[in-house]
């Protein structure tokens, strides 16, 4: 599917003669003509719809290819990890081609695209666009693992652990998909006279390189603190564990020494006190005053190597 927009009086407007072309989940007919019509590279165009493609500028005879970076939008409540998407930009000197999985267009309703006077313009408003979008995905993961500890503070539920793993791969990728970007901006404005890049535009770029270095730091910050928090929170899953099983063993071991006691007693020959009647409570007196003394000695042990 595509969507056709124009420049008119500093908006993006949808229009048939439109020179900046928007496709999403490309068919084979308009995969042909940007091969055959356009002369776009087969490879470059399959690499602008694989996630795992790094971001990258290739220098065409017709034009220039943009490999970019971008968050891709999460749908799905239940899972928590966040993934990135490639994206395809191909600048000619008289049109945009752009290729992706998710549609942009529903970008140009937002300020940042309330004043554009050229192709370029717009080329970089989308790649800021981005940016923003990986500020907002990174705050986002950010509270939802604040709540993730508020949860595993009052339940310790392994569903609580595996969705903050989620959110650790996530930072991953984002972390992965901001630096291939930043290297990217950093190539265009060293071929910014290749690319023809004027004096405001090399403004907006600086800019941008700003933007996405600040998101790049705000990535390794969020991922540093929550790597941090899951190997403090294993080991307090871990010392949790080792405080129940000390406490499992003291009362195995206090219930056993009375029993213990009344095993003897319960032996199949002559034994004292058979022929008393309060031979129970004496027992039973006994069972206790070794409970009790046990319990005496271990707290001394304890108390000897704390």
């Amino acid at each position: 599917m595509v969507k056709k927009y124009k420049i008119h009086e500093g908006k993006m407007l949808e229009a048939e003669d439109g020179n900046m072309l928007f496709y999403t989940n490309i068919e084979e007919s308009e995969k042909r003509y940007l091969i055959d019509e356009l002369l776009i590279d087969e490879h470059t165009l399959n690499s602008s719809l694989d996630p795992d493609e790094l971001a990258r500028l290739e220098f065409e005879p017709q034009h220039f290819a943009f490999i970019i970076k971008a968050p891709k939008h999460h749908l799905a409540p239940e899972e928590l990890i966040f993934r990135v998407q490639s994206i395809g930009i191909f600048l000619f000197s008289d049109k945009m081609v752009v290729v992706s999985q998710d549609p942009l267009t529903e970008l140009f309703y937002s300020k940042i695209f309330q004043r554009v006077y050229s192709i370029k313009d717009v080329f970089f408003k989308i790649i800021y666009s981005f940016i923003i979008q990986f500020y907002y995905h990174l705050n986002v993961i950010n509270k939802i693992s604040d709540e993730l500890e508020d949860n595993l503070s009052q339940a310790q539920e392994n569903k609580y652990l595996l969705q903050l793993f989620a959110l650790e791969k996530s930072l991953v990728y984002y972390h992965n998909a901001i630096t291939t970007n930043q290297f990217l901006l950093e190539k265009i404005k060293f071929n910014a006279a290749k690319l023809n890049i004027t004096g405001e535009e090399m403004e907006l770029l600086e800019d941008i390189l700003i933007e996405n270095n600040q998101c790049l730091r705000q990535a390794e910050t969020y991922s540093s603190i929550l790597a941090s928090l899951m190997d403090a929170r294993a080991s307090i899953i871990a010392n949790n564990l080792n405080v129940l099983m000390k406490i499992l063993n003291i009362i195995t071991i206090t219930i056993m020494v009375p029993t213990y006691v009344v095993s003897l007693f319960s032996m199949n020959v002559t034994i004292p006190l058979a022929e008393r009647t309060d031979a129970f409570w004496i027992i039973l007196f006994m069972c206790l005053f070794s409970a009790i003394a046990f319990i005496v000695i271990w707290n001394k042990i304890i108390t000897k190597f704390k």
